[in-house]
């Protein structure tokens, strides 16, 4: 811009607009005093020109979350677009992962979807770049394998671990951000959030099979769940948020904090396992066992195939997460189906809930089911959002709050992972991980007529795509160079898999190595 000596110009950002047309940040704002504002106001660039001819200004000490902005002189000015110049910011993460469907508002969710996860990646995982940019361990968690998936984002994730370990204390307790400069050990870290202190280096091994960020965090898990054990002997804890932002239904804060008690010690003992730990795999294997038959004990009525009041996040956590016995799987998830149907096919869960509610259907039976919450367009749903012009993730189901709506939230990201793992199929074998072996179980759900998913593993490009062409389903693969997959077909009593016009005897495990495949199911 040009203009005179000592003229003040101020760039406001704002994610929304007033009924005036004028910019809002009334959403994001609201922990600012008025005093604050008046000296240091949100989100706003202030620049005096030196009025030595045209002079270029670009923050570099910060970044701010936007869709709009405002520009202000205290005396008039030339300006037009051309002046005016906006980055796309985020740590650099080459994608990895690609899909496209045959609904067009379901590319537009998993677009936003991966919009909201980059821009929330600045050096560690955050929750928003707008309000707070803090390194919250459970959006982080929630959110990581939709990240690997479609980025290549270890080194952020080794990187934030490092954090994680600084920031841990002597008897194991982590604060619910990360880095914090003292807050978030009092407030918000129990075992929902912080738990990301074992599923993400988990979540990291699973992707890329490389041992290592399993034996840096390794002494990490295992004094968080002995601090975690020394306060909640009986296997159940009430530590923690519980299923954030929920819409009607309230499920028990222990019940989904004692589910993820259980994923950490089991992935503890695994972990245990994999590094030759012989005696912690021991006890921390039946410490899962323990903590597992406590909730179930407490939570589970078998003979209805509920838990607790049987809600959407009330069933869909234990499902997802393993604490379901086999034998009740099947008939816990057709409950959890019932539950979305009589709500018209609408979620009734907060961000716990929303992590797990896509999966426990669709491993379970009910992937249609899930297909329609997923691609629902209605009050509440991801599509609501898109509707009413989401190009990211809200903070919040309601869009009308006055408050705790962020528009650029990546907590309610696990249907960007979904896609990958439930539509496409594609996912990671933990006995041979790093998709040495690829587990393929596709679901060829009813009103989608094509879909296609890629990743990038460290062996190389998987992809996993089908087309319905009349009754047929044509189903494309490619496995590749030293690796191999084992196949899990959704077939019907009346279908058959075909490959090479021959009949497949056992749909269900059919192994293949690398190369490229075309089955047909009719």
């Amino acid at each position: 811009m040009n203009g005179d000596s000592g003229l003040v110009v101020r760039v406001i950002h704002a994610e929304r607009l007033d009924k005036k047309g004028n910019l809002d940040q009334s959403n994001v704002d609201y922990f600012l005093s008025d005093k604050t504002k008046s000296y240091d106001p949100f989100a706003t660039d202030i620049y005096t020109l030196s009025g030595k001819g045209e002079e270029t200004f670009m923050p570099h000490f910060d970044y701010k979350g936007f869709q709009y902005i405002e520009v202000k002189a205290d005396k008039p000015i030339a300006l037009n677009k051309e002046n005016l110049t906006a980055y796309f910011m985020h740590s650099d993460v080459p994608p990895v992962g690609k899909i496209q469907t045959s609904n067009e508002l379901l590319n537009k969710i998993y677009a936003a979807t991966n919009a909201s996860y980059l821009s929330n990646l600045f050096g560690y995982p955050t929750d928003c770049p707008t309000r707070e940019k803090n390194g919250w361990t459970g959006d982080a968690h929630i959110a990581s394998e939709t990240g690997l998936y479609n980025f290549d984002a270890i080194t952020v994730y080794e990187k934030w671990l490092r954090d994680m370990r600084d920031e841990q204390q002597p008897n194991g307790m982590l604060p619910s951000i990360i880095p914090t400069d003292g807050w978030g050990y009092e407030w918000g870290n129990g075992l929902d959030w912080t738990s990301a202190v074992a599923i993400i280096p988990w979540n990291v091994y699973l992707f890329y099979g490389d041992t290592k960020i399993l034996s840096d965090n390794y002494e990490n898990i295992k004094s968080y769940v002995d601090h975690v054990a020394d306060l909640y002997p009986g296997g159940l804890t009430d530590w923690g948020l519980g299923d954030w932002a929920p819409l009607k239904s309230k499920t028990p804060v222990e019940l989904t904090s004692s589910v993820y008690y259980y994923a950490d010690a089991t992935i503890l003992s695994k972990a245990a396992k994999i590094l030759g730990k012989k005696d912690d795999y021991i006890k921390y294997n039946s410490l899962a066992e323990k903590i597992k038959n406590a909730i179930n004990k407490k939570y589970l009525n078998s003979q209805k195939g509920i838990y607790a009041e049987g809600y959407q996040t009330e069933l869909s956590v234990p499902l997802y997460w393993g604490i379901v016995p086999d034998s009740l799987k099947i008939k816990v998830a057709k409950n959890l189906a019932d539950s979305v149907a009589s709500n018209n096919y609408h979620l009734d869960v907060g961000i716990l809930g929303a992590k797990a509610v896509l999966g426990a259907l669709s491993d379970n039976g009910q992937a249609e089911t899930a297909y329609k919450l997923a691609s629902q367009n209605t009050f509440p749903s991801w599509g609501w959002w898109i509707v009413n012009g989401a190009t990211t993730l809200y903070e919040n189901w309601n869009i009308t709050l006055n408050r705790d709506l962020s528009l650029n939230h990546i907590m309610f990201g696990e249907i960007g992972a979904w896609l990958y793992k439930s539509l496409g199929g594609i996912k990671p074998d933990e006995n041979n991980a790093g998709f040495k072996t690829i587990l393929l179980k596709p679901n060829f759900v009813e009103g989608l007529n094509a879909f296609y998913a890629e990743h990038t593993s460290p062996y190389g490009k998987i992809i996993s795509s089908w087309n319905r062409n009349g009754k047929q389903i044509i189903y494309n693969v490619n496995i590749p160079a030293n690796s191999s997959a084992i196949l899990y077909f959704p077939v019907q009593k009346d279908q058959s898999v075909y490959l090479d016009g021959k009949k497949i005897k056992n749909p269900q495990g059919f192994s293949v190595i690398s190369g490229s495949y075309s089955f047909v199911i009719k």
